[in-house]
């Protein structure tokens, strides 16, 4: 039992892989929409490349999204409107108009035509509230019909017949014109403007559940196929009729495939695919960065980041499928790319697009459209942490997608006067929620502890609080780290590698040396030298421990992991070998490990460039009266020594590479120095 417990701890790192692998293939395969896959893909515009299709069982031709829209329209156009009746107030209004008379029209008690006046007045009341006075106004046409509800009676009229306040008015006005009492004006005016009340409203309750009982009646389809028909012969153009019968087949058999019975099957044929795309970008990463794939922190990054982008874009499909180029896809490169690098970006990129595929609508043009997204994303950003680089990348991204769908359009459509701008819009609005990536960038540092290029340039700010330590109680350590980060960017620049990394390294590379500054050279003054006093054993253990130090003092000022490793290899396992000479002197049996750094070993091309640049900066002081050839077969020794105590053995840099930086050096101390060519005599 103890074996097979002992055998899974040595296997720890590969288990988890294997649960994060299949977490993350349930997780993808759990968020797709439930459905199955018709087995045909056709696009409008295009011949059909398949052998003559026939109706495998009968189905209705649905309705396109258009026709529906429209007859929905012409429904809610025609709809008749329910208006309601306030008797109440009408009869209040009746009831208190002798009243209302006698107040208003006094006058008209000294003439002898009070009654046929009063009379003329009633009369032009129940005229005004026959069909009522509207509460407000509505946009309707004078002749749209309308019922009128009057208690449990509803009339058809129409809309002209309700009195809005203007016509009120105007009718008022008109009758009192053309009757004998037009000296009485005022007073009936008066008269009406106080007894009349509007008292007809719209139902706006009745009018919406009549109008959702009537847009429910809508079919969405016409017409049917029957079993065996022949919808589409090979080579005819997918267009017309024949397009909506195609899109209505593959609805129905969508529908009909995922059911109770073959469920299990669906979903193992989903996970096994998404496992498979998983897998391949797996064995990528195992293959060509397998630093990153011993690191199951990372290794959960990538797949987390592609687990985020697929949960995104189903939820658009889910609830908005018409949106789906909103989702700002290329954000994934771009983050993948400022962790690790381009290729990784990449790849990873089209493996999510290709596990999208399942899922958007028009799979073919969305794939396209992404993955050339994607890769003019890796080819066109570069130094992300520029701010304008990211946005002259945002621009020329969005400029792609807008090119290529609008290609795709006019495959489809054959005209470009009818392009969809809503959709163009869209393709903006996902290009400026790209801008978006520097503060996940910021989010993902903190939560999984990586380091980007924008981290990287606040690190390597001369004027920071460890750095300004630094130059204070180790001056000469500071003059050299400067000096080494200069030397190592530029060689790190000639082979490819990661130059803003490895001049952060640099920089830190000597912080350790801050403890006992002065038992180093580069800081001691002409006085004397603080390992006089002291056995050759101690001085080395001194010298020595200025790597754990450094990595003391790293992880107390939150330096990133990537940093701290150029602290702990920029010696390697190699030897301080002047003390270990002096100590065989007086002792032949020496333990040189008392004498050797603990190491690792460099372990990629950046610390190992950090090794071969500290050590060959630190060494070219000691040179007198330095020349060209000098420093030519200085650097090739202390190069080829380092390589013969087999330093680079776990660094991926090769041997073309270590050549080019060795001509970094010499060039680079040429200058330093100050040398001129030496012109034979």
């Amino acid at each position: 039992m103890k074996h097979i417990f002992n055998k899974l701890f040595t296997k720890q790192s590969a288990i988890y892989k294997f649960l994060l692998f299949l977490c993350t293939t349930a997780l993808i395969v759990y968020l797709f929409p439930k459905g199955g896959i018709f087995k045909y893909e056709f696009s409008k515009g295009k011949p059909w490349q398949y052998e003559n299709l026939y109706a495998p069982f009968d189905f209705a031709i649905a309705k396109t999204e258009e026709e529906i829209e429209i007859e929905k329209k012409r429904i809610t156009d025609n709809i008749i409107p329910y208006f309601e009746y306030d008797t109440i107030i009408a009869n209040t209004a009746k009831d208190s108009y002798d009243n209302t008379f006698s107040s208003n029209l006094k006058v008209l008690y000294d003439s002898g035509s009070r009654d046929q006046a009063k009379l003329f007045g009633r009369i032009l009341l129940n005229d005004i509230y026959r069909y009522g006075v509207l509460q407000e106004t509505y946009a309707y046409k004078n002749k749209r019909q309308i019922f009128l509800s009057k208690g449990n009676k509803a009339e058809a009229i129409t809309y002209s017949q309700i009195l809005t306040p203007n016509a009120l008015t105007k009718l008022i006005n008109t009758r009192i014109d053309k009757s004998e009492y037009t000296k009485f004006k005022s007073g009936f005016v008066a008269l009406f403007y106080d007894l009349v009340k509007p008292n007809v409203r719209l139902n706006e309750k009745l009018t919406e559940s009549t109008l959702d009982n009537e847009l429910e009646k809508v079919l969405t389809t016409r017409g049917g196929v029957s079993k065996g028909s022949r919808i589409i012969a090979k080579g005819e153009v997918v267009e017309g009729d024949t397009l909506q019968i195609l899109i209505s087949l593959k609805s129905e058999y969508e529908s009909q495939v995922w059911s109770d019975k073959n469920f299990y099957w669906i979903v193992l044929g989903y996970c096994l695919l998404v496992s498979l795309a998983l897998m391949m970008l797996l064995l990528f990463i195992r293959k060509y960065r397998k630093d990153i794939y011993e690191n199951n922190t990372q290794v959960t990054f990538i797949f987390f980041n592609i687990l985020f982008m697929v949960l995104v874009t189903t939820l658009v499909v889910k609830y908005k499928s018409a949106y789906i180029y909103v989702v700002p896809l290329c954000i994934l490169p771009l983050v993948l790319k400022a962790f690790f690098d381009s290729r990784l970006g990449l790849f990873t990129h089209v493996v999510t697009v290709l596990i999208l595929g399942f899922v958007v609508p028009n799979s073919y043009e969305y794939t396209f459209l992404q993955i050339i997204a994607g890769i003019v994303t890796i080819l066109t950003i570069s130094e992300s942490f520029k701010r304008a680089n990211l946005f002259i990348s945002v621009g020329q991204i969005t400029l792609i997608y807008i090119i290529a769908y609008i290609s795709f359009h006019i495959i489809h459509e054959g005209s470009i006067s009818n392009i969809d701008w809503p959709t163009v819009a869209l393709f903006v609005i996902s290009g400026f929620a790209t801008l978006i990536v520097h503060p996940l960038i910021y989010a993902y540092e903190k939560i999984f502890r990586l380091i980007s290029d924008v981290s990287l340039l606040e690190l390597s700010d001369t004027n920071s609080a460890l750095l300004k330590e630094l130059s204070n109680k180790a001056p000469g350590t500071f003059h050299h780290s400067l000096n080494v980060a200069n030397i190592a960017e530029a060689a790190a620049n000639e082979i490819g590698a990661n130059a803003m990394l490895v001049r952060v390294g640099a920089l830190y590379h000597d912080i350790g040396k801050m403890i006992n500054p002065i038992y180093f050279t580069e800081n001691q003054s002409a006085s004397g030298n603080a390992h006089d006093v002291l056995s050759p054993k101690e001085s080395a253990r001194i010298i020595v421990n200025h790597v754990i130090r450094g990595v003391e003092i790293a992880k107390k000022y939150n330096l990133p992991d990537r940093v701290i490793d150029f602290i702990r290899t920029h010696h390697g396992t190699s030897t301080v070998y002047y003390f270990y000479a002096k100590e065989k002197e007086s002792n032949e049996n020496v333990n040189i490990e008392d004498f050797q750094y603990p190491g690792p070993k460099p372990f990629s091309k950046e610390t190992a460039i950090l090794m071969m640049t500290d050590s060959v900066e630190a060494a070219s002081k000691s040179l007198k009266n330095p020349t060209s050839s000098l420093i030519d077969s200085f650097v090739e020794k202390i190069v080829t020594k380092q390589m013969e105590n087999g330093q680079f053995l776990n660094s991926n840099i090769t041997f073309k590479e270590i050549q080019q930086v060795k001509k970094v050096f010499k060039r680079k101390l040429t200058n330093i120095y100050h040398l001129r060519i030496e012109y034979p005599e």
